[in-house]
């Protein structure tokens, strides 16, 4: 029963030199009611044929059709019914079409009078699909396509089809129609070429529009462009908002940087559509930076691990000097990318960069947190048209920017923070083992001391035997004091940076040989574990301060005494496993180490035992010393162990003697004064 044409595409067809225009709903409401006025204050009996779309439409004009139907019985109004909308005969004819017919997407209203005619038939252009109950709201910005005119040969064509439209669904209407036809249709006089130049109906109906109802209209639809376009820009701004928003709530619930850039990256450049958009860290000074986090669009190049050149390139330059975005719109005519540049290398590289990731359009956005450069976002365009970055689009990039460069110092800060929380633990732990090592360190020699002292002085009847033998105690225990604050003293020079570090070359040989002297000596009325010197006679001189590198040999070596049976071994070995470096190995058959304490050795106080339960002296500093030691001159040292009582090995490295870096150093190096320190544990 429905058919496939609307009624502004037959009229079309009958009619090919016409064209139709564009209305919105709030014109069309207007000239609705302008020709509904005149037939409500005119005298005589019009046709009127009024199409809603839907029935809830119909409703809201439902009373001025009772008025008009006290004016004319031949009024027809069609509708989609949605309620309580049918097929009815009352003061008014009431057609109720199909949903699925054309008609729901149709607004007509045809007013045939004896004195004026006119047509208003459109079709709305936005509705591609059925009417949905959200989609039916009177919504002024609703767009339609037709013809509104006085012209009574369209006028006339648009009834008849509609009249054809209504016998369909109303047949029983055919006698009424008829008369419709008959008395508006057939009787309308039109002017002809040989009609007599006395004005006709048909002049006066075609040539005399209402022009208050023209201006209105003219000024209904200047003004709802101004709304749609207002309403536009809202639309994209509240859209960019929320994206800005978005970005900043993603960003700021994380604190790992890496995660922070991707997020970034990602939700910008999905929001803005672009082709690809990456971001990467760097500052004023830095001469390259790696592409570590990327968004790409489906088809598009991915530069992911590229190296992008900072140093000599002008765009960059130039956003630094400003600390504002650079936009390129057509980045393959810019001169500061091709040929004209003023540096011909740079200008090169950066055609080659265009060209390598089809760039066409270039956007730059410093990363800043007051003034200071954290990074670099940008923005690539890759199809083959060049786009304008629009000023609001690079606010937006430039305000999600600022965004990162907080979010990036917020998670920064965290992190300095959690570090300096965890070296305060580690000085808390420093103080307590401080107090705890220093107290029994201290309170043991001093109390033997005075014990001895106090006999010596108050039994002078003492046999000289035992008389030594409190003397010997006491000499011994007073050594023991002076080590624990030497040790002091020691470490806290290195720590300071206030140690003047005489760099020499040196012989192996001679500093393995004298600190295994020192050892020996220091514990010459104890029973040591054997010491191997397996130190080979061919070596390299190494270049080191030879004081320090005896103290950490000897202290190294008076550790593997102290924790290795009498009936153990000890050896010292030295290979050349790089060009530049030696590595030194001194290893032992004692007690072991677990593999979690494997760094934690080298920490200060560190006692595995605790501080107060072991069987070993020492204050806990001796491998904190010769670790300042070797990160002195540039070396590295660790420990190594398969476990508990299975020994283990310490190992570092020192630097190869080289006569060239020699000789650059010499000019610069200070007159060495020989110290006379006495090498302790």
């Amino acid at each position: 029963m429905s058919k496939p044409k609307s009624v502004v595409g037959q009229l079309l067809e009958f009619f090919p030199d016409w064209r139709p225009q564009m209305y919105f709903k709030s014109s069309l409401t207007a000239l609705s009611h302008a020709m509904e006025d005149r037939v409500l204050a005119g005298s005589d009996a019009p046709l009127v044929i009024a199409s809603f779309q839907r029935e809830r439409f119909y409703r809201q004009e439902a009373h001025r059709y009772r008025r008009i139907a006290n004016k004319s019985d031949q009024v027809y109004v069609l509708a989609a019914p949605e309620a309580d909308f049918t097929n009815n005969s009352d003061i008014y004819e009431t057609i109720a079409f199909e949903p699925s017919d054309s008609l729901a997407q149709e607004w007509h209203l045809i007013v045939i009078g004896k004195n004026y005619i006119s047509c208003l038939v459109c079709e709305e252009k936005s509705a591609t699909a059925p009417h949905t109950k959200a989609s039916l709201a009177m919504d002024s910005s609703r767009r339609f396509e037709g013809i509104w005119t006085f012209d009574p040969h369209v006028s006339l064509k648009a009834a008849e089809i509609l009249l054809e439209k209504i016998l369909i669904y109303r047949p029983e209407l055919a006698k009424k129609i008829a008369q419709a036809r008959q008395e508006y249709l057939s009787l309308m006089v039109f002017p002809t070429e040989s009609s007599s130049s006395s004005p006709q109906l048909g002049d006066s109906i075609h040539n005399n529009p209402d022009p208050f109802v023209q201006r209105l209209v003219s000024y209904l639809q200047a003004g709802q462009y101004k709304l749609l376009k207002a309403n536009k820009s809202l639309a994209i701004k509240q859209q960019r908002e929320q994206l800005l928003n978005s970005v900043t709530d993603s960003i700021r619930r994380s604190l790992d940087t890496e995660e922070i850039l991707q997020v970034a990256v990602q939700k910008l450049g999905e929001g803005l559509g672009v082709c690809r958009c990456i971001v990467y860290r760097c500052n004023e000074k830095a001469s390259t930076a790696i592409i570590d986090h990327e968004f790409t669009r489906p088809g598009i190049k991915s530069i992911k691990g590229k190296t992008w050149q900072l140093k000599n390139n002008p765009l960059v330059e130039e956003v630094v000097e400003l600390r504002a975005a650079l936009s390129i719109d057509n980045a393959r005519q810019d001169s500061r990318l091709g040929q004209k540049s003023d540096n011909q290398e740079s200008g090169k590289y950066l055609q080659n960069l265009v060209k390598t990731c089809s760039i066409s359009s270039w956007l730059l956005v410093p990363v800043l947190y007051q003034d200071h450069l954290l990074g670099m976002m940008e923005l690539h365009h890759c199809e083959a048209e060049p786009i304008i970055w629009k000023p609001d689009e690079v606010a937006l990039v430039d305000a999600i920017a600022t965004q990162v460069g907080v979010a990036l110092i917020q998670a920064e800060s965290y992190a300095n923070l959690e570090e300096l929380n965890e070296q305060l633990a580690a000085l808390d732990r420093t103080r307590s083992n401080l107090v705890a090592i220093t107290g029994h360190e201290l309170r043991t020699p001093l109390s033997t001391i005075q014990v001895c002292l106090e006999s010596l002085a108050t039994e002078p009847d003492m046999p000289e035997e035992l008389r030594q033998v409190m003397l010997d105690t006491a000499l011994s225990d007073a050594a023991r004091m002076r080590n624990l604050v030497q040790d002091f003293l020691t470490l806290s020079r290195l720590e300071s940076g206030r140690v003047e570090w005489n760099l020499e070359p040196l012989s192996m040989n001679e500093c393995v040989d004298l600190s295994l002297s020192h050892v020996r000596s220091r514990v010459h009325s104890q029973k040591i574990p054997a010491i191997a010197n397996k130190v080979p006679d061919q070596l390299p001189l190494v270049q080191a301060d030879g004081e320090w590198l005896v103290e950490v040999l000897a202290k190294l070596l008076d550790n593997a005494c102290k924790f290795t049976q009498e009936d153990g071994r000890i050896t010292i070995e030295v290979a050349k496993n790089s060009p530049s470096k030696l590595e030194v190995t001194i290893s032992d058959t004692g007690r072991g180490i677990e593999p979690g304490s494997l760094e934690t050795v080298f920490d200060r106080f560190y006692q595995e035992e605790g501080s107060l339960r072991r069987s070993a002296g020492g204050t806990g500093l001796g491998l904190a010393i010769c670790r300042q030691i070797v990160n002195g001159w540039g070396g590295k040292i660790w420990a190594e162990s398969p476990g508990k009582n299975q020994g283990s090995q310490f190992h570092f490295t020192i630097p190869v003697f080289d006569d060239i870096s020699q000789n650059s150093l010499r000019p610069q190096k200070t007159k060495r004064k020989r110290s006379t320190k006495k090498i302790t544990s």
